[in-house]
């Protein structure tokens, strides 16, 4: 499985923990590779384009995950949800097809964060009625 994964400098730590965590997954590391203060949108747009064209998951992570989620949405095909509990992570999945994650690293813990991933990625979009609302989205 390949995944794209990008943080913010307040997300940073959290993104490398989590590569270690999850050995059976390729991630596209699309930065940022530091603790220094950096422009979420530089890591959020490149991230969205490659889910859009690789048809794969996404992760992003930065302290409130509010930029990186306003950031990858602004693409017409990302579905970033931003999550804080397992249980959204999954509604995200199963109700919208979220193709994103958007996690705050500042407010979840490691292990919180690591289930919501776990969860985001093996869930899959019920479809039927929630097919209908999804494809409204992007009516405009």
């Amino acid at each position: 499985m390949i995944v794209a994964i990008a943080a913010d400098h307040a997300g940073f730590e959290l993104k490398e923990i989590v590569k270690k965590h999850f050995t059976n997954i390729v991630f596209h590391d699309f930065g940022t590779n530091s603790m220094q203060s950096m422009d979420y949108p530089d890591v959020a747009h490149p991230l969205a384009t490659f889910v859009e064209t690789h048809n794969v998951m996404g992760i992003l992570i930065c302290g409130s995950g509010n930029g990186v989620n306003i950031t990858a949405n602004k693409h017409i095909g990302i579905r970033s949800a931003l999550c804080w509990t397992p249980e959204i992570a999954s509604l995200a999945r199963q109700h919208n097809n979220a193709n994103v994650i958007a996690i705050p690293a500042r407010f979840v813990t490691e292990n919180v964060a690591i289930e919501m991933i776990q969860t985001f990625l093996n869930t899959d979009f019920e479809g039927g009625r929630h097919q209908t609302r999804v494809a409204k989205i992007s009516d405009c």
